[in-house]
């Protein structure tokens, strides 16, 4: 179709021919054109009436809803008609598409989608990835997944890539020898006008800069005065500085100006209210997200103010945490920002960094299939069944972190052993929120569902809770206490509590699910969360705000807050740390349901082990989830195998000394006949009886199932009854126990000492005239001869010897001192 009067004068008409020639004869083309150029809406009308189409679909794609609603309102206004006529849209939250659209606007999950039902696209003659410089993810994902759809189904698709500032290296090394056509934007000039500070310093890893705010304030102030006409657009890293800015302007601004954030989380009538025109005598100060950099009009704009700074994703695979982080822009990005103070006219550009910082930042940033999580990506892959190293990518998945994703797919169920998608895994193909959130919802319990669509949008979406996230309290169940209502909390943004509840029904509807916000139970939030975060359990280490994850990490909360106390958290949000993650998003999660949600991967373990507390064993049951420890109790140990192994484990750690009866004599007398030349008898040492406990021991054990009962085990009887009714007998005949003395008394023979002794006092002796020998005869016993008070006077191996020698001097010494005893000359004869 013609062109409209009202975009004739665009820059892009100048190379409309060269764009309808090259898609007359190639299936792909190329077209950069600046901001400005009207390459986005133009285009799109130019193509429509070309007879390749054949009265077939356009479909163009826009990395962003905001972008794709004001892409169509825009076609559809130069028309003089509504969305949904000629040229419709759709995006993850609204769809104007009629029966004689032929324009649809697309965001690009929408095509990723279409492409899955059906890959030969029914209808759709040409997709325009348009802005495709940013390199978002689903962009990626959707031009390879058209190229192969093109490949093997659909040879007469044609794609044209549209961009801003555009790498064309990368993309004529993906696409092949394709035409380009370049169109030259508005010839305004922009100056430049550098005004850094400090504060906007090249941002280093996970460092915050300081005051940037405060410059930036400073800054538009300063635009405005010397800039006395025109709106002023303010480039700002996310929406947490757009808040803070707004603020501060609101207190120094005059009344004629009006403030407006510009931001992909925030509402339609925040969108609206930002983009349109100021009225007569007021001016405008629009604080936008890169989001304004290319893909929409902010009106008015004569005067840029760019802080220079873009928050990005950034995909550690070792620890398995995306982390938003604040990088410098590009250089691409700094042209296309400064373009926008040009289309009306002569324009300027604050930027806030220094002129020689500018050469040394990229000219583009990396893309961001190489930075973030490929979770989503690898289910699309399984999906689509072409192996990645079929498919044509601009930059290839990381290997690591592909891998890491299908790693979580297969513990989300989502993928088979073969990697191909499960039942589970296809429904949630079809919720637009990430993998994990998408298997809470399907795998939630029926009660729970409502509940499981509110927390994926609440997660999905910006923290409703204002303020600094380092004094945020962590518990999400007093988000969704906001979102139903039942709780009110003055740090909540009553428009984002909205906005999430409307997406949790959204969610719903999509998964088919019933939704009564009265059914949603903040109660229930560490239930459903474990299922789409069970890798992020975490444990009380003890101490208040101390966790460790299952992972192996560990993890704080601040002490102050009120989920810090809880025994299991599961973390929705964490700040990206390898070691030492702070939870800023999370819930508590009981036992019951983290063994019901877990069943197939917990562990119950009963042992007989030995508790020191209770010096004893005891019946330990435990149930863990791998190396992490759920639940524990502690019983008396039972009769058996187990309490058996644990008492001889307490012996062996030991030895014989915790018996009250170690068996001390009759041990001692069996290793004297063995050292005494009879290796027939048992070799008894220490040592060997702790190599061979469950040889002669463990039998008698086969009833104990306490210390108690164990230290009572008589050992000499346990060991006695081993040597058998012949050997007892010789033993008592060879190493007998006791002396039998002339006056009737028994007299012990300790084995323990180096040769056997006995100890006695001289009267006892009386009456002996052949020396006590054991061993058969072979060997003396070593009588230590007592004095009346029982004190050593002599010891002898040969009594009768004493007698007849020593004993004179010994008597006239005993009588002195006991005269009261007998001493008689010859003690042999009594």
């Amino acid at each position: 179709m013609a062109v409209p009067a009202a975009l004739t004068s665009l820059p892009v008409n100048h190379v409309l021919g060269d764009l309808l020639a090259a898609l007359r004869t190639n299936d792909t083309a190329i077209l950069v054109a600046p901001p400005g150029a009207g390459k986005t809406t133009v285009a799109p009308l130019a193509l429509i009436d070309e007879p390749w189409l054949d009265g077939q679909r356009i479909v163009m794609l826009e990395p962003r809803r905001l972008a794709a609603r004001a892409a169509a309102q825009r076609m559809a206004a130069v028309l003089g008609q509504q969305p949904g006529e000629l040229v419709g849209y759709q995006t993850r939250d609204e769809r104007r598409i009629g029966s004689t659209t032929r324009i649809e606007v697309v965001t690009e999950g929408v095509l990723t989608r279409r492409l899955q039902h059906d890959p030969t696209l029914p209808g759709t003659g040409l997709v325009i990835f348009d802005e495709a410089h940013e390199r978002n993810l689903p962009t990626d994902l959707g031009l390879a997944l058209a190229l192969d759809g093109r490949r093997v189904v659909r040879p007469d698709l044609r794609i044209l890539v549209m961009s801003a500032t555009l790498n064309v290296e990368a993309f004529t090394a993906a696409l092949g020898n394709v035409p380009v056509i370049h169109s030259d934007g508005q010839a305004h000039p922009v100056d430049i006008i550098w005004a850094p500070s400090s504060a906007a310093a090249p941002p280093r890893a996970r460092q915050r800069r300081p005051q940037i705010e405060e410059h930036v304030v400073a800054v538009v102030q300063r635009a405005l005065r010397e800039n006395p006409v025109g709106d002023v657009l303010v480039f700002l890293p996310g929406i947490g500085e757009i808040r803070t800015v707004q603020r501060l302007l609101d207190s120094e601004l005059p009344v004629s100006v009006d403030v407006f954030p510009l931001a992909g989380a925030l509402s339609l009538a925040d969108h609206d209210a930002a983009l349109a025109e100021s009225p007569a005598g007021r001016r405008r100060v629009v604080l936008s997200t890169d989001i304004a950099e290319s893909s929409l009009t902010v009106s008015g704009v004569q005067t840029v103010v760019d802080a220079g700074l873009a928050r990005v994703p950034r995909f550690d695979a070792r620890s398995g945490l995306t982390r938003l982080i604040t990088v410098a822009t590009s250089r691409a990005s700094a042209d296309q920002r400064a373009g926008r103070a040009g289309r009306l006219g002569p324009g300027r550009c604050y930027r806030l960094w220094r002129k020689g910082e500018n050469v040394t930042r990229p000219m583009h940033l990396p893309a961001e299939i190489t930075q973030t999580d490929l979770a989503g990506l690898a289910l699309e892959l399984a999906a689509w069944g072409t192996p990645v190293d079929e498919l044509t990518f601009l930059d290839q998945p990381p290997t690591a972190a592909l891998r890491h994703a299908t790693e979580l797919l297969h513990q989300l169920g989502a993928l088979d052993e073969a990697g191909r998608p499960t039942a589970i895994g296809r429904r949630m193909l079809h919720l637009p929120v990430h993998p994990r959130l998408a298997r809470m919802i399907d795998g939630a319990a029926s009660a729970d569902r409502a509940t499981a669509c509110v927390v994926a949008a609440l997660v999905d979406d910006r923290d409703p809770f204002r303020g600094r996230p380092a004094e945020l309290p962590a518990d999400i169940a007093m988000r969704v206490n906001a979102i139903t209502g039942r709780f009110g909390d003055d740090r909540a943004d009553r428009g984002a509590l909205r906005r999430i509840a409307d997406r949790a029904r959204d969610l719903a509807r999509r998964a088919d699910v019933v939704f009564d916000i009265d059914r949603v139970d903040a109660d229930r939030c560490g239930a459903v969360l474990l299922l789409a975060y069970p890798d992020r359990l975490a444990v009380s280490r003890g101490r208040v705000g101390q966790y460790q994850m299952r992972t192996g990490g560990t993890a704080t909360i601040d002490a102050h807050d009120p989920l810090a106390s809880e025994q299991f958290v599961v973390a929705a949000d964490l700040d990206g740390n390898r070691s030492g993650a702070r939870i800023r998003l999370g819930a508590a999660i009981g036992v019951a349901d983290l063994t019901h949600v877990l069943a197939d991967q917990t562990e119950q373990r009963r042992e007989v082990v030995w508790d020191g507390s209770r010096n004893d064993v005891v019946l330990r049951a435990q149930l863990r989830l791998g190396g992490m420890l759920l639940s524990e109790s502690i019983a008396a140990a039972p009769v058996g195998d187990e309490t058996i192994a644990a008492l001889i484990e307490r012996v062996r750690a030991n030895g014989l000394r915790i018996f009250e009866q170690p068996g001390t004599a009759l041990r001692a007398r069996v290793q004297f006949l063995r050292h005494a030349g009879d290796p027939t008898w048992p070799d008894w040492d220490e040592p060997r009886l702790m190599v061979s406990l469950n040889d002669w021991l463990a039998p008698y054990l086969s009833g104990v199932r306490s210390m108690a009962e164990l230290v009572a085990l008589d050992v000499e009887m346990v060991l006695g009854a081993s040597l058998g009714w012949d050997a007892s007998q010789r033993l008592s005949e060879l190493a007998p126990t006791t002396i039998r003395t002339p006056t009737g008394r028994s007299i012990p023979i300790d084995y323990t000492r180096e040769r056997p002794t006995a100890s006695a006092r001289v009267q006892d002796l009386y009456g002996i005239d052949v020396h006590p020998m054991v061993a058969g005869g072979t060997v003396p016993v070593a009588i230590e001869l007592l004095s009346p008070a029982g004190r050593p006077v002599q010891i002898t191996s040969d009594l009768p010897g004493f007698w007849r020698g020593s004993w004179a001097e010994v008597r006239k010494e005993m009588r002195g001192r006991y005269p009261k005893h007998s001493w008689p000359e010859d003690p042999t004869t009594r």
